[in-house]
């Protein structure tokens, strides 16, 4: 039995098919550390809890059409209106 090098992830690639082909560890790192870098969401330590809420279609609607940050949006209009 031979063993594989340690620099080798998962299994060989099929000569007869073209989708198929080895991918070396530095190469999946990079796209784990690009696919880590590239998620959004909330950040560590953030003092927000996830809640559910009905709003208005309407209202809802307003704030989805202003484009991503929308919820982020809703946060700032419920703050300010709380601190009236």
């Amino acid at each position: 039995m031979t063993r594989k090098p340690k620099s080798t992830v998962g299994l060989s690639a099929d000569p007869n098919d073209p989708d198929d082909f080895d991918v070396s560890e530095a190469a999946i790192d990079q796209a784990l550390a690009e696919r880590r870098a590239r998620r959004g969401g909330r950040p560590r330590g953030s003092n927000k809890e996830q809640v559910a809420i009905r709003l208005d279609k309407d209202v809802l609607e307003k704030f989805r059409a202003t484009g991503p940050g929308w919820q982020t949006r809703i946060n700032d209009a419920l703050r300010a209106a709380v601190t009236k």
